[in-house]
Order: structure tokens, then sequence, then C-alpha cells
């Protein structure tokens, strides 16, 4: 059987960066959620499917050709159609029309087998938003990572700054907020812990300690 860990919470919680050093430390596939709702919001610009449009979007899901590869740095890179979508895919306009895409019941219910199929092999490491809750609730281990509103928008502005973006502090925040009130607020699947996860707040960590926490919770729990 599988070893599935998964590892939700917001956006800027650190959820990604742990997730995918603790697949390479532990030798397991991993998934990457948020990438697929970033890619059917890529997909649905240049098909112009609305976002509105929820049939639309459920059939763009259903058979939109992607491709995950890995770079020499160890880096998840997307391929959309057999193009390489990677710096698209992490823009904050992808950003922010993936979270609106990801209110649909239609487009969750559409990707939610393609999630499920990375589950194969001796492990899987999945970060998300409702890995714990919807998609993995039998997962052997739950974390959910969170982080303070300010602290989050301060890595994604730091973050923006190393690409040369001009952005402003503030509205990051905003945008931040926006986005966790409509990721918690969802009628279908919405941003919460599972009941049996463990709950870990980021904002004083760093990426290395967050890692080695988790790698100590493996440790007791004799994973």
């Amino acid at each position: 059987m599988t070893k599935i860990i998964t590892i939700d919470g917001p956006s800027g919680s650190g959820k990604g960066s742990v997730s995918r050093l603790l697949a390479k430390k532990l030798g397991f596939s991993y998934l990457d959620s948020g990438a697929l709702y970033r890619l059917l919001s890529i997909a649905a610009s240049r098909h112009k499917v609305a976002s509105e449009n929820k049939k639309g979007l459920q059939s763009l899901a259903e058979h939109m050709d992607i491709r995950f590869d890995t770079d020499p740095e160890g880096l998840l890179r997307a391929f959309l159609e057999g193009e390489d979508v990677t710096l698209e895919m992490r823009t904050e306009n992808t950003g922010e029309l993936a979270s609106k895409i990801a209110g649909h019941s239609d487009v969750r219910g559409a990707l939610l087998k393609r999630q499920r199929s990375f589950a194969k092999g001796e492990g899987l490491v999945a970060d998300g938003r409702d890995m714990g809750t919807v998609i993995f609730p039998a997962a052997h281990l739950k974390i959910y990572l969170t982080a303070s509103i300010e602290e989050r928008a301060r890595r994604r502005y730091k973050e923006l700054l190393e690409k040369g973006e001009d952005v402003s502090l503030r509205a990051l925040a905003e945008q931040v907020r926006a986005r966790d009130e409509r990721d918690m607020s969802r009628d279908v699947s919405p941003l919460v812990p599972a009941e049996d996860a463990i709950e870990l707040d980021t904002s004083n960590l760093s990426i290395k300690e967050v890692l080695e926490t988790v790698l100590h919770i493996l440790d007791f729990k004799r994973f």
C-alpha cells in the first residue's frame, strides 16, 4: 500500500517547499495539487473559457494535456499542451483565477481522479488545500501548515522582488486576505484542517526548521 502524507494550508504557508523537500528526502512521489488548478486557469484563458462557465471548465479539466517534470535542481516544471508554462503558472494573475475556478464543484470533481492517480509506488507527499480532508482522507499522516497573513504576504513580496517584479506589500497582503476568505468560505472543499491533522504555525520558522519538525513527527509516529 502506498504511504500518503498530506500537507495542506493557505498560500504562503510553506507547504509547497516543505512538501518537495520531504518527498525528495523520503524518496516519495510528489503532488502539487495547486498546479493542476493553475494549469486549468491557463488553459481556460487560452481557450477563452470564462471562469463562470462551469461545464466548459469541467470539460477542460477532464481532457487538458498536461505533464510534470523536474529540472536539474529538482524543481517542478509544468507543461500544458507540450509547452513549458512554469513561469506563467506562478504569476499572481494565474493564482487569482485558479482560486476562483477552484470553487466550482464540477471542476473539483473532474480533477479528483487525476489527483488520486498520483498515489502509486512506495509513497506520496501531496500538498494543497483539501488533500487531507477530501482527496486522501485515509492518509497515513496529515499536516496543516499556517502562518500570519503579514508573514505570508512578506514571503510572496520577497519572491516577486527577486524575479524583478514591481509589487506592493500592502496589495499583496490584501490579496492573501481575500484568497483566504474565498478558500475558507466556499461551499465545496473549503480550506480547513482535517480533524486528525497536526497543525503547525510556520510564521517564525524557516523551511529547514519546518522540514525538521515534520521529520521528527514521522519518527515519533514510527512512519
